[in-house]
């Protein structure tokens, strides 16, 4: 079976542990899909300098933040690693890619505060891929493409990011959509609809409400993953689609049976 893409606006880390709408519908993914020999999600947390990828075979949960309650720091994601699937990543990647394997590297909330309450028995084996902000938006494209056969594998592919994420225009006194937020949230759901990719890769000419939007490309990018594994037949789910001040939750569920 040809496993479905995903993109996961994720939010606030807090989604891992409360009970609202977004986790909902997490949770509702995990019972919905089918069960996935692995896991590849591209997280908007771990930048590289190429395309790392996480080599242990039991991988530390990460609490990489600050300022939320105790119980959030408590958590703990014991999901294994799969050293095999990174080997062979690196393999499909290629010298482009300039993959190599992180023994040590553990997982960070992008991954685990949205896998939790999609599985949360930990039983599915993770792999996380690292993000080289520093290249374009079409090197991440080609870089995605080269991933396609672990759909036949099993493996379900998990970008986890924010199209909108502008954490210094966030105001935390009043969770009503930016404008600015609400145009691009509209425009880039747009550019999806039509599939668009090469104008979403090149995020940075699509003027100034992609500048508030994006000011840095780290939760941006893992978008670009599935969207470049799609096939142009694949239906494109939108879930989760709200803006919340200046971050969106858009989602998207690709190729679903």
């Amino acid at each position: 079976m040809k496993m479905p893409l995903l993109f996961l606006g994720h939010g606030s880390p807090m989604n891992a542990i409360e009970d609202n709408a977004w986790s909902r519908a997490w949770r509702a993914l995990g019972q919905r899909l089918p069960h996935p020999q692995a896991i590849l999600c591209v997280s908007a947390h771990w930048e590289t300098p190429g395309a790392w990828l996480t080599g242990s075979a039991a991988p530390d949960t990460l609490h990489d933040f600050y300022g939320f309650p105790q119980a959030l720091f408590d958590v703990r994601y014991p999901a294994p690693g799969a050293p095999t699937l990174a080997e062979r990543i690196v393999a499909l990647l290629g010298a482009e890619a300039d993959a190599r394997i992180d023994p040590r590297r553990g997982l960070d909330h992008g991954a685990w505060a949205v896998l939790r309450p999609m599985y949360p028995q930990a039983d599915v084996p993770i792999v996380q891929l690292g993000l080289d902000t520093r290249r374009p938006g079409e090197w991440h494209v080609r870089i995605a493409r080269g991933l396609a056969p672990l759909r036949e594998e099993g493996v379900l592919i998990v970008g986890s990011g924010d199209i909108v994420h502008n954490l210094r225009l966030y105001d935390f006194r009043d969770p009503r959509p930016a404008p600015w937020a609400l145009r691009f949230r509209d425009r880039t759901n747009a550019l999806i609809r039509k599939r668009d990719l090469a104008a979403l890769a090149d995020w940075r000419a699509l003027g100034p409400d992609a500048a508030l939007s994006i000011p840095t490309p780290e939760h941006y990018l893992p978008l670009l993953y599935p969207l470049a594994l799609a096939a142009d037949d694949e239906h494109i789910e939108f879930f989760n689609d709200e803006v919340h001040g200046s971050l969106s939750m858009t989602s998207l569920l690709i190729g679903a049976p």
